[in-house]
């Protein structure tokens, strides 16, 4: 379910993304590009009005299920880094004590 869930807002994501850049701006934005095809469908006014009505709605929908998300997280599931394993073993298993390295002796210097 979770794995579902992050694949629809990832899609969901993108559809807002494209919706958001169809708008016009203060500087026409991508709509100039669109534009023609929009007012011979919709009309020259209520391209627009739809662009934004489906703005807020996908908008709406992103946040929700964010927000469902987090709900369908498995926490049983979750796992724990390196350091909080090997705290937990050091916990449950005493380590031994470190040895000394064995040290060689030094060859005499026999000069004479």
């Amino acid at each position: 379910m979770f794995t579902f869930l992050i694949i629809l807002i990832t899609l969901l994501a993108i559809l807002l993304v494209l919706v958001v850049l169809l708008q016009s701006g203060r500087g026409g934005g991508l709509a100039g590009i669109a534009a023609g095809g929009a007012q011979q469908i919709l009309g020259a006014r209520q391209a627009p009005d739809i662009l934004e009505k489906t703005t807020w709605t996908l908008a709406a929908i992103f946040i929700v299920l964010c927000i469902l998300t987090n709900f369908t997280i498995d926490t049983g599931a979750r796992r724990e880094s390196i350091i909080q394993q090997r705290a937990q073993q050091e916990q449950t298993q005493p380590v031994p004590p470190a040895t000394p390295p064995a040290t060689t002796p030094a060859p005499a210097d026999d000069a004479n």
